[in-house]
């Protein structure tokens, strides 16, 4: 993969699985994302025919059903599937980064036996708890609490914007909660496993969005959820400093959605723009909107270099949280412009939701918020700078 950088070609196997997506994409996705997003309905058809490809477990080794790739599969994958339809593709990535890879990474054994397998294969889902009303990237406002209580840990609290976690096949969320005080007297957030079928659990009304309308979004709450002292995942107190790995690794994912969405405007942009005419000609015969796309086009590719490179650093096991937030940060703002950009091509067709630029429009502003704000990112880079 790295060799990409500099050859420009992609590897054969994942040429392959990038012409394999984006064939699911086109001819499976692409037809019935309008009515989903219409209709706010999680795409269940759809989770069905990415398990049958392999898509949830692409990054996982073949012991617990996965595919045997690596995280920059998972990111091609979600590249075409963001060229589509974003739900589609935040579905994927939230199911594999945020849901089954928090307990690869820190899971024992016995928890990894019993919860890979039907993650990686598709056939349920996790969800990631993280973000509370007063708390996300400020782990300090986290209020949610575990409680030891014999051989349980007893939770109370409130988690919002969760993705995955309430659909018919969601089994899991993986819960930070605040479980005692640390040495230096900060709150100890430790990462407890919370099955969904747990008394207590409640998966709250969906929320009403400006996008992502076809993805399942919603807010959390904890009743005394009572579960097994086992169910900590890896050590406690490291809760918050786990899940600040899986989000470096999660900004590369998204960051490759944001590309997918890109590329998509780019895309719609160019076809339309053959074949509208206006005052006897194709619009894009005319430098202004020739020019918007050839910028459009150079927005797509630099971002989609910026996601390589931090990609290939990960997979190398070298440093790559500044690479990642830059990924983040530019393919996000690629596909908010891209996607205004768009919608101006098309004009008055471009206000219309049954567009695939409309919804880009609408889907891609979320990109610039979730796992980390544009500012957040600014934040880390130039602390990474040394600043």
């Amino acid at each position: 993969m790295t060799d990409y950088l500099s050859t420009g070609a992609l590897p054969d196997e994942y040429a392959q699985l990038a012409k394999a997506v984006r064939d699911f994409a086109q001819s499976v996705v692409a037809p019935v994302a309008a009515e989903h997003d219409a209709n706010h309905t999680f795409p269940y058809e759809v989770v069905a025919g990415m398990a049958e490809l392999g898509l949830f477990g692409l990054p996982f080794p073949e012991e617990y059903g996965g595919q045997g790739g690596d995280y920059f599969a998972l990111c091609l994958a979600l590249e075409e599937l963001g060229k589509v339809d974003q739900s589609v593709a935040i579905t994927l990535e939230a199911g594999v980064s945020l849901g089954a890879m928090p307990v690869y990474r820190f899971g024992n054994e016995e928890q990894k036996q019993e919860w890979l397998p039907q993650l990686t294969s598709g056939r349920n889902l996790a969800a990631f708890g993280l973000t509370e009303p007063g708390a996300g990237s400020d782990a300090g406002g986290t209020r949610t609490t575990a409680r030891e209580d014999g051989d349980s840990w007893v939770i109370n609290g409130n988690k919002q914007f969760i993705t995955n976690s309430g659909t018919d096949i969601t089994r899991l969320v993986t819960v930070t909660a605040v479980t005692g005080v640390a040495a230096n007297g900060k709150k100890e957030i430790s990462t407890i496993l919370v099955p969904t079928s747990t008394p207590g659990f409640t998966a709250e009304p969906a929320y009403n969005k400006v996008g992502w309308n076809a993805s399942d979004t919603h807010p959390l709450s904890f009743d005394d959820v009572r579960v097994p002292r086992e169910n900590l995942l890896g050590e406690r107190g490291r809760g918050y400093a786990n899940f600040l790995r899986i989000l470096d690794e999660g900004r590369i994912a998204i960051a490759a959605l944001s590309v997918g969405a890109a590329q998509g405007c780019v895309d719609e942009s160019v076809k339309y723009a053959k074949e509208r005419e206006a005052f006897g000609r194709p619009i894009g015969a005319n430098q202004a909107i020739a020019f918007k796309i050839a910028r459009m086009e150079a927005r797509a590719h630099t971002a989609r270099t910026a996601y390589y490179d931090a990609a290939a650093l990960m997979l190398a096991g070298k440093p790559f949280k500044k690479q990642a937030s830059i990924a983040k940060l530019v393919a996000s703002e690629a596909a908010m412009d891209n996607a205004r950009d768009a919608t101006q091509i098309f004009g008055g067709y471009g206000f219309m939701n049954e567009y695939p630029v409309a919804r880009h429009y609408r889907d891609s502003k979320i990109l610039e918020i979730g796992e980390g704000t544009t500012e957040v990112q600014l934040m880390l880079i130039a602390r990474e700078a040394g600043l």
